[in-house]
């Protein structure tokens, strides 16, 4: 039995490099095994919509629908800090890419990559 080694594209936390990042300043992925990733602002609405826009561009590039283990909503009523906190906990798989590693080494094997 051969094993074979699929190379990640990652940056020093795991993550994929071609992952498309939240865009707003107060919106990051955070750095633990489950990876939540965090969108902040004072108007629920607009971290919603941003949540979505976000989840939208990575599903795309990862080719499927990202496992999202959970959704939490918190809130940050200290001053100067944005009200609204919102964090999808997502799969570390997908955010590194393994999707589509795999796909890619499947089609380099000749295989079908669905």
């Amino acid at each position: 039995m051969s094993e074979e080694t699929i190379q990640l594209e990652l940056d020093e936390s795991g993550l994929a490099i071609a992952l498309p990042r939240p865009e707003h300043e107060r919106d990051q992925v955070q750095g633990v095994p489950y990876r939540p990733v965090e969108f902040r602002d004072d108007d629920l609405p607009t971290a919603l919509e941003r949540t979505a826009a976000w989840l939208r561009r990575a599903q795309e590039w990862l080719g499927e629908p990202v496992d999202v283990i959970a959704i939490h909503l918190d809130y940050d009523d200290r001053d100067g800090s944005p009200y609204y906190d919102v964090k999808l906990l997502c799969n570390d798989e997908d955010l590194a890419g393994a999707p589509l590693a795999i796909r890619s080494h499947l089609r380099g094997k000749g295989g079908t990559a669905a």
